[in-house]
């Protein structure tokens, strides 16, 4: 199939999402802006049939969304506008149903992550150094965002009166402005402590109403969060793309290997639909891989580099 295909199919696609679906112009130049750049990754394909994708072929597009420096949510966001594409391409028999369940299936969609080990995160978190000009801030922010799991929006949003530390927990407000409780550990609930009293002794600090603010007093903005964990990423020498979102999703993935109910980590993170986070439970292989080798009888005849089955393969999961 050639690119003068796709982009006449792109273009049905689009007249598709207007007139029959009824979508936001927004909804629709979103959809737009992220399938041209599939479309430009398509004309440097050799070989390739779009109509009829393998999974080894959609890998090597997620492989270049993360070479376009986008964030595991935004190659996320690409992926869900390829799927409508193929759902649509499906309704107008341009490919088949093999297409659409490739772009649900796990060994794609756990491409995606970047999750920090326990080790790393506690290096991260650690990062403060009293010498800091907003060392109590900084120190609170971190722990809040891997206590929490909370995303970067709900962290900035959060305010004073969301917190109850005696009962260690903080309210937080998610999509939809759909509120749930979120439990805080203890060092998270030490460090906001102090951050705290520190924050009343700084009179411009201490009359905003939100949790996280800047040293002019006004409210955290995600950019500044970003900016932020970046600085202490770097600090200890992190991979690159750590952000705030590494920390939810090395949040859900620590929580799932450890043993946690997989419905309580639902609600921790604000998932509509459990589909989402049963994402995290494909993440944490190696560390399945390592015990069985170190503890089965016969584990040592396995192969660490090698993938293991999905046991969920057959399903479209997401």
């Amino acid at each position: 199939m050639s690119l003068t295909e796709l982009r006449s199919d792109l273009l049905a696609f689009r007249h598709y999402l207007q007139a029959e679906r009824g979508m936001a112009a927004n909804t629709v130049a979103a959809y737009t802006r992220d399938l041209e750049r599939f479309a430009r990754w398509y004309s440097q394909s050799t070989q390739m049939d779009y109509t009829a994708p393998t999974l080894a072929e959609l890998g090597r597009f997620v492989s270049f969304l993360q070479e376009e420096s986008l964030a595991p949510p935004s190659v996320a966001r690409h992926l869900a506008a390829l799927r409508m594409f193929y759902r649509f391409l499906r309704l107008e028999e341009r490919a088949s149903a093999a297409a659409v369940d490739l772009l649900a299936s796990p060994r794609l969609w756990e491409r995606i992550p970047q999750v920090l080990s326990p080790e790393q995160v506690e290096q991260l978190l650690s990062a403060p150094t009293p010498q800091d000009r907003f060392y109590y801030r900084d120190r609170a922010l971190l722990e809040t965002l891997y206590a929490t799991g909370c995303r970067a929006s709900e962290v900035v949003a959060l305010r004073e009166s969301d917190l109850f530390l005696d009962a260690s927990f903080c309210r937080c407000r998610g999509k939809g402005n759909k509120e749930r409780v979120v439990p805080l550990g203890r060092p998270a609930v030490a460090a906001l402590r102090e951050y705290l009293h520190w924050r009343a002794s700084q009179p411009r600090l201490a009359q905003n109403p939100f949790l996280f603010v800047t040293r002019s007093g006004r409210r955290l903005s995600r950019i500044d969060l970003w900016a932020i964990v970046k600085k202490y990423s770097q600090r200890v020498g992190l991979p690159r793309k750590v952000s705030p979102h590494t920390l939810r999703h090395s949040f859900a993935t620590h929580l799932l290997s450890g043993g946690a109910d997989l419905r309580a980590v639902q609600e921790m993170l604000g998932h509509a639909s459990i589909r989402t986070t049963q994402h995290y439970t494909r993440v944490d292989r190696q560390r399945m891989r390592e015990l069985h080798r170190r503890y089965h009888p016969r584990g040592g005849s396995v192969d660490p580099s090698a993938s293991p089955p999905d046991a969920e393969q057959k399903q479209t999961g997401l």
